[in-house]
């Protein structure tokens, strides 16, 4: 609030050294060779389908599960979007949905992580097509280090420190976020979608870091970047929020980590199982979705019956939107739209409160 509160008084409403400031955050974080900070995700696909100089009516690749404007977006500018079925153990673009995409005719993928899962990228990258990554829920998650190669680290990285303590903060007060084993997520695509709207795992409260991993990338995309009008980038007021996020991130992340562990020990014994993780050391944790074995309403009403409210995981999904037209060929994701629920889970969720959702989840019907 003070941050947002300064920028107000100061008269700094649109974009300006806020939004630099986040962007240098974001790449000495990730690594990248450089982003920029613009008004929404859906601007942020825009701008790197123009950089990537794809041709109209190209088939774009995306999961059924993918937030809905990627479909309305991709269809808005003229390209054919072919929706893809995913994994039913995590919720992720199944690889040989993907492969079968491209036999027909999928030239570009966008990979999205949803619930902060890792997809196996190898699978992803074998493809030969130009992938643009969304790590909207699995920012400043990292993947496994890859065989034979060091592990490649942030520019800042630093060991990992309680956010409060001042050694673990950049000239901006950022906190280093934990050093990485592998590579960030975001940084096997041609460019990345780091959306920061109400619900992504760091907010400004709506708008989107777009940034390229690579130099010869961020070349192409920094020209458009420098031509973008002002009402495509991101005002300081927002970028002052996301930066105070980025900068609570590890310790924010430790207390979800703190908070997952105690619902997964609580769901053991039950019917109802939570995604399978892979990466789980690096994965970031979105929230806690619960893959249920009943039905959704049942569940929804005896957790709001004990005062705790949860809400369909993939409820603004591409399937949500398109349901009658896409159930038939994206069963699983169908399947998890329809049972899977996101129960609280944030870092400031008090003790009382996270005893009351243990409670639920251990005596879920």
């Amino acid at each position: 609030m003070e941050a947002v509160l300064t920028c107000m008084v100061d008269e700094q409403l649109g974009p300006g050294e806020m939004a630099q400031r986040l962007i240098q955050t974001v790449k000495e974080m990730t690594g990248c060779d450089g982003g920029v900070a613009l008004r929404s995700p859906s601007l942020a696909l825009e701008y790197a389908l123009a950089a990537l100089a794809l041709p109209k009516e190209s088939t774009v690749m995306i999961s059924a599960l993918a937030p809905a404007w990627q479909l309305l977006t991709l269809e808005k500018l003229g390209y054919k979007p072919l929706v893809l079925d995913v994994c039913e153990e995590n919720g992720l673009i199944a690889p040989a949905a993907a492969e079968e995409g491209v036999k027909a005719g999928g030239r570009l993928l966008v990979l999205s992580e949803t619930m902060g899962v890792l997809p196996d990228i190898q699978q992803f990258l074998a493809l030969g097509i130009p992938i643009i990554e969304d790590v909207s829920h699995s920012a400043l998650s990292f993947y496994p280090p890859e065989e034979g190669s060091a592990a490649e680290q942030p520019v800042s990285a630093a060991p990992s420190a309680p956010a409060a303590d001042a050694s673990s903060q950049g000239e901006d007060g950022a906190a280093a976020a934990d050093v990485p084993h592998g590579k960030r997520a975001g940084m096997y695509g041609v460019y990345t979608i780091f959306g920061m709207e109400d619900r992504d795992i760091v907010t400004s409260g709506g708008g989107a870091v777009l940034f390229a991993p690579s130099r010869r990338e961020w070349i192409v995309l920094k020209k458009l970047a420098d031509e973008a009008p002002s009402t495509d980038l991101m005002p300081d007021m927002n970028a002052s929020l996301a930066l105070v996020e980025l900068k609570e991130f590890s310790r924010n992340e430790r207390s979800r980590r703190d908070l997952f562990s105690l619902y997964s020990r609580a769901i053991m014994a039950g019917r109802h199982k939570t995604f399978v993780r892979a990466g789980d050391d690096g994965s970031t944790v979105y929230s806690f979705p619960l893959v249920l074995n009943s039905g959704f309403k049942d569940v929804k009403a005896y957790a709001l019956r004990k005062g705790v409210e949860v809400r369909q995981a993939y409820e603004n999904s591409v399937i949500a939107f398109r349901q009658e037209q896409l159930a038939s060929s994206c069963i699983c994701a169908n399947s998890l739209l329809l049972r899977c629920a996101l129960f609280p889970l944030y870092p400031r969720l008090g003790q009382k409160d996270a005893a009351r959702i243990v409670k639920v989840l251990s005596s879920l019907p």
